[in-house]
């Protein structure tokens, strides 16, 4: 089936890409659900991972001066031993080190992310399973630690591999490297800030490689993308600002109970005919 996103299909799936990326709650799961729900064509992973673009250029913006530290520092350490024990050299290494899993796993479940990961069903139970999983971990962390004083090479490595299985829709990026920095005992705050900086290199990465899918084929048409993502980048960096703010005071209660209220709703509608699982 050819995946046709008009105009309209555009906005929506911008807005909505726009409004889940930096929540823990999975924004490539609302993108597939989403368009079940219209009756639209799954958009394919192509369309999801270029659209990523649009919000992983308002995390850039918005941690600018943080980013250019850490890019700047890192650079001058390569050369300059003593800058080498300075958090933002560290950090530099640290994001290296956390996105080699993601790139690895990546490559080899390909064709799986593109196909069999996209079923209804299981996006459903990803996001029951992995919601339970930042619930406890949100119960249980000490929420004490801080990326400057206490990030490591080892919890790099932990990041990674749970941002890794945001491979899956419905895990969830943020989601799965915030429940590993909570059951680490970092703070929430920091915990999304390091799942922030962590996506960076894996979305800008797997959305480049995309872009030479798109207007191919059955990939969606250049314009509408392009679209999708100009909304995405507006409203996800409005979305990144209040996400932070909430965070620094509240728990991820909300969160929990709106994924597995999702995930239960989905499952139901598959089971009772409504929604076909692959289509």
């Amino acid at each position: 089936m050819l995946k046709l996103i008009g105009w309209f299909e555009a906005v929506v799936l911008g807005l909505v890409q726009g409004l889940t990326e930096f929540l823990p709650i999975s924004s490539s799961a609302h993108i597939r659900v989403v368009s079940a729900l219209a009756g639209w064509p799954d958009p394919g992973a192509a369309f999801t991972a270029v659209i990523q673009l649009g919000t992983e250029a308002a995390v850039v913006i918005y941690f600018r001066k943080e980013l250019w530290e850490i890019i700047s520092t890192w650079v001058r350490a390569l050369w300059t031993p003593d800058l080498r024990s300075h958090h933002a050299a560290r950090m530099g290494w640290y994001v290296i080190i956390g996105t080699i899993p993601i790139v690895v796993l990546g490559l080899v479940f390909k064709d799986s992310i593109e196909n069999a990961f996209r079923d209804l069903r299981l996006i459903g139970a990803t996001l029951i399973v992995f919601g339970l999983v930042l619930g406890f971990a949100d119960r249980t962390a000490r929420n004490k630690l801080t990326l400057q004083k206490n990030l490591s090479f080892t919890h790099a490595l932990v990041y990674g591999f749970a941002q890794s299985l945001a491979l899956i829709p419905g895990v969830s990026r943020s989601g799965g490297t915030i429940s590993a920095g909570l059951l680490l005992d970092y703070r929430r705050e920091e915990a999304a800030k390091y799942s922030f900086l962590l996506a960076i290199p894996a979305v800008l990465g797997a959305g480049f490689l995309e872009l030479t899918k798109i207007g191919e084929g059955a990939a969606p048409a250049w314009g509408p993308t392009i679209l999708a993502t100009v909304i995405s980048f507006i409203v996800g960096y409005l979305a990144v600002s209040w996400f932070l703010k909430y965070i620094s005071s509240h728990r991820f209660t909300g969160f929990v109970i709106y994924r597995i209220a999702l995930g239960i709703f989905i499952i139901a509608l598959v089971s009772f005919g409504v929604l076909t699982p692959n289509a």
